[in-house]
């Protein structure tokens, strides 16, 4: 029998293109996953049942009793739509181990952080390490919304597993948003001000890693959950996805499997790209 797989914030950037990897999947058949999203508008949901996939639509991520009961219908849930929104996440992870009291089996949540929760922030002053620190996966390390979906996860018996991103890069294959937030947002911002703005002394690192490098990673996971392979999850879930190794190690997803092909050079040369896509956007408003 399938497993039933929730995905949230599929008409974004990440659940867009996480939902159109397994949708293509080499490695996971239909009969193995049933892949349902959670959206908002109904329209949108045509979209999306035109491919075979079950909607369920929503208002709002405080829904949390309708939130919940979506999630008891499923066997994985993978939260897309926001990584600081703590009362989704936990109605999630509620309504996923309600479906294990009703099935007797296991069940998985897959949470979305960014590595923000680690970074300095020397322009307010509210964090700032005196030497830079390169965290690893290997460590135990949570913040903010992090720690409650592990407190909840280990409360309610239910497997959790954070893959916290850092800057993501690359064009989506989605069918919403197909553009990353970082750098499209810095270079609409030098198009409004004719100049390429620096924030403070220009001196910050950003770590990245391709957005199909991440989808594959999520790929791998999902595999090795439907599987039954051990996967890291409660005090020791999280993974990191990046690969310019400026502030995070990805070791635990390398160990697994995880082989993303993007390289530094490919950062470099992807904002082209990306600024190509926006000065068409723009260009496209200005003209309407």
């Amino acid at each position: 029998m399938a497993l039933k797989v929730l995905i949230t914030g599929v008409t974004g950037y990440i659940g867009g293109s996480v939902l159109s990897t397994l949708l293509d999947s080499r490695q996971l058949s239909k009969p193995e996953i049933s892949i349902s999203v959670l959206l908002r508008g109904e329209e949108k949901a045509k979209l999306y049942e035109a491919k075979g996939l079950k909607t369920f639509l929503f208002n709002s991520l405080d829904e949390t009793g309708l939130l919940r009961e979506v999630a008891r219908q499923h066997d994985i849930a993978i939260h897309t739509a926001s990584g600081f929104h703590t009362s989704s996440a936990i109605a999630l992870i509620r309504g996923l181990a309600d479906r294990a009291k009703e099935t007797g089996n296991p069940v998985h949540y897959i949470h979305i952080p960014g590595t923000s929760n680690l970074a300095d922030q020397p322009i307010t002053g509210a964090h700032q390490e005196a030497e830079p620190r390169v965290f690893s996966d290997k460590e135990n390390i949570h913040r903010t919304t992090d720690i409650e979906v592990v407190e909840t996860g280990l409360a309610q018996g239910v497997k959790t597993t954070i893959i916290m991103s850092p800057t993501i890069y690359g064009v989506g294959t989605g069918l919403g948003n197909r553009l990353s937030i970082q750098v499209p947002t810095i270079m609409k911002a030098s198009l409004k001000s004719g100049a390429v703005d620096v924030v403070g002394e220009g001196k910050a690192e950003w770590d990245f890693v391709h957005i199909m490098g991440l989808a594959d990673l999520y790929e791998l996971v999902i595999y090795r959950v439907v599987k039954g392979e051990e996967v890291p999850s409660g005090e020791r879930e999280i993974l990191f996805s990046g690969t310019g190794s400026s502030r995070t190690n990805s070791e635990v997803g390398r160990e697994l499997g995880w082989q993303p092909q993007k390289t530094k050079e490919d950062f470099k040369n992807h904002f082209l790209e990306e600024a190509g896509l926006i000065v068409a956007a723009e260009l496209s408003v200005d003209s309407a």
